[in-house]
């Protein structure tokens, strides 16, 4: 595999993450009722679909095209979560992605030789991450205060952030045999 290929790879892993978190985001907004919240929800949702837009446009800048990803970290981590019951396990699993993206988005940023057209899609990411965790997570403990039980917000994070953990091991290691073919 050239190393455009592998970039292509790489990208479209991201792509396939950011457009599966723009799904969670839409199915959320469903149980937003406030203005406020409608509003972020919907902010956060075109900020989801434009980090995938700018995935597929450097996939496209480096001659290439999106490859299909049938079984990344989104889909790998719905499988092991099954489908959110409660608001709250819907904005803890937002959280969770949130972070999980943050992370690997830094990972990548810290690489050495990142060329200059990637590293711009990457701080044009970044820039919005910061506020996608703090309001998701905010609403997530006013909504579980409003409830009268805070510790299921704690509850529903432990749980997905110790699945995540899992999934992502498996996966960096699925991406790292990837990359070496």
């Amino acid at each position: 595999m050239s190393a455009t290929e592998k970039q292509i790879l790489i990208f479209s892993f991201y792509r396939d993450a950011e457009l599966r978190g723009a799904r969670l985001l839409f199915n959320l907004l469903g149980h937003m009722k406030d203005g406020e919240s409608l509003l972020k929800m919907t902010a956060h949702l075109a900020d989801e679909t434009r980090h995938a837009y700018l995935w597929t446009k450097r996939i496209a800048d480096l001659g290439g095209a999106p490859v299909l990803i049938d079984d990344g970290y989104q889909r790998r981590l719905g499988l092991r979560t099954g489908v959110p019951k409660t608001i709250i396990d819907l904005l803890a699993l937002t959280v969770v992605v949130e972070e999980r993206a943050q992370s690997r988005y830094n990972a990548h940023i810290a690489l050495p030789n990142v060329d200059p057209e990637t590293m711009e899609v990457l701080k044009s990411v970044m820039k919005d991450e910061p506020w996608h965790l703090s309001w998701i997570e905010k609403e997530m403990h006013e909504i579980a205060r409003e409830q009268g039980n805070e510790e299921q917000a704690d509850k529903a994070l432990a749980r997905y952030r110790a699945i995540d953990r899992e999934v992502y091991a498996t996966l960096a290691a699925d991406e790292a045999e990837l990359l070496r073919a």
